[in-house]
């Protein structure tokens, strides 16, 4: 990944627990802030989607969009834009380590470009929205779990 925003938080949950929530799609509407319809377009051969489809509209992007993902056990997810509207790239990762009490750093990293012009701390600001607004919702969602 080119360059990227990084965040971290902790979540009082196993590292499976919270890739589970992760990987239920389906779901993200409901907790994923902005998400408006994600539709899993390639279910994958390990039980988690290779290809999603993804509408969202959260202040600075609004956008139709489909990533592919790939799955590292319950240590890391990565995923690359197969296709979108406004973004030209939107490269990412979960990854999690388990911190051998019961709960799980989650590190999400980010990097994205839009097509149209706009000034680098612009873009890394809202890739910080993105991250947060990610994060607090993912750590919100495991723990009412």
């Amino acid at each position: 990944m080119a360059e990227q925003t990084t965040s971290s938080i902790v979540i009082d949950a196993e590292p499976r627990a919270v890739m589970d929530v992760i990987a239920d799609f389906e779901a993200y509407p409901a907790w994923a802030k902005g998400m408006r319809k994600v539709e899993v377009l390639d279910a994958g051969s390990q039980g988690r989607a290779d290809k999603v489809f993804f509408s969202l509209d959260v202040s600075p992007i609004k956008d139709e969009y489909t990533l592919a993902y790939e799955w590292d056990g319950d240590e890391a997810v990565t995923w690359t834009l197969v296709e979108g509207k406004m973004l030209r790239a939107l490269d990412g990762a979960y990854l999690l380590k388990d911190r051998g009490d019961g709960t799980t750093e989650v590190t999400y990293r980010l990097a994205l470009d839009v097509s149209i012009p706009v000034i680098g701390m612009l873009k890394r600001k809202g890739e910080k929205i993105l991250i947060d607004t990610a994060l607090k919702g993912l750590k919100k969602r495991v723990e009412s779990l």
